[in-house]
């Protein structure tokens, strides 16, 4: 799969205001499931610590239908599941068995290698049912790039929720309007869970050295440009950006201290040192890899 399907829209007018750069990824399907990626892209490889971010869905599934998302391996990131609709079941080669459902956060921890898998639950399949939900990987500092693996399961009751005028903002990870979550991330983080009112206006502060805004469902209006579901914006450095939602809108907000060390990025694999991808590569392929107890299945190692 390409990491780089996205289209530009670059913004060349003064009315654009706060906008770096416009991300607007394809939709693609895989097997009845769409997923929309918008990082890593030409425009933005990363933002803050987010070196990928997949919407999956809207995809409805009809009885005795899901997702199977085979075992695979990851080193040097931690994966975050936030869940609009629907329900996954997670299972690692650590022994966490843990579905999760909208405003919840599953944590995970690669460091030096973990491998996990992403099903739907059997209960849900045999019902059939919709899922709408945003996966994000974000990079491990370099100097902790080999920590050992992890898994943290947070409930809806842990994520902090601020109200502002016409918005209501859920902090799924790392701090915003002086609220912390408690998902313990690696790095200064921002990602927030964003619901604007019909004619709210948010103003994004400049406290976050890198931000992006992604449109979830509806639109929202930054200087005289407008932008509808599915596309990234990212916002220029130092700047309280004003985001207008004339309809309301649906956001996930994102970003954070600007990585130090560029990130190489193979298949499910990040590393600042290519000689680690290297050997994680053949790690997998030999079988060196803790493996998901209960589930036989695994994704081969990609030829190219």
């Amino acid at each position: 799969m390409s990491y780089h399907d996205s289209t530009t829209a670059d913004c060349e007018h003064k009315t654009c205001s706060g906008i770096k750069t416009i991300i607007r990824p394809k939709a693609k399907d895989i097997g009845g499931f769409e997923v929309r990626r918008a990082l890593p892209s030409i425009e933005a490889r990363t933002v803050g610590p987010f070196i990928f971010f997949d919407q999956m869905g809207p995809a409805t599934f009809a009885p005795g239908t899901g997702i199977d998302v085979r075992p695979h391996p990851h080193i040097g990131l931690s994966t975050l599941t936030w869940l609009i609709e629907g329900e996954i079941m997670h299972r690692d080669s650590l022994g966490y068995t843990q579905p999760i459902r909208p405003g919840e956060v599953n944590w995970m921890t690669a460091g030096s290698g973990i491998v996990h898998s992403e099903r739907t639950p059997d209960d849900v399949r045999a019902a059939g049912h919709s899922l709408l939900g945003l996966q994000v990987w974000m990079a491990l500092p370099s100097d902790f790039q080999e920590a050992d693996p992890s898994f943290q399961h947070y409930v809806a009751d842990d994520i902090p929720t601020v109200e502002l005028e016409g918005a209501k903002v859920m902090i799924v990870a790392g701090d915003a309007w002086g609220a912390s979550s408690q998902v313990s991330v690696h790095s200064r983080t921002l990602y927030a869970d964003v619901r604007l009112d019909t004619g709210a206006t948010l103003n994004v502060p400049p406290e976050h050295e890198e931000r992006a805004i992604y449109v979830v469902s509806g639109s929202v209006q930054l200087g005289d440009e407008v932008f509808g579901e599915a596309t990234m914006v990212v916002l220029q450095e130092g700047e309280t950006v004003p985001v207008q939602a004339p309809n309301g809108a649906h956001l996930a907000l994102i970003g954070g201290d600007k990585l130090k060390r560029a990130r190489k990025l193979w298949w499910n694999f990040a590393h600042t040192d290519v000689a680690m991808i290297e050997a994680a590569k053949e790690r997998w392929t030999s079988g060196g890899f803790d493996m998901v107890e209960g589930d036989e299945e695994f994704i081969p190692l990609p030829t190219r």
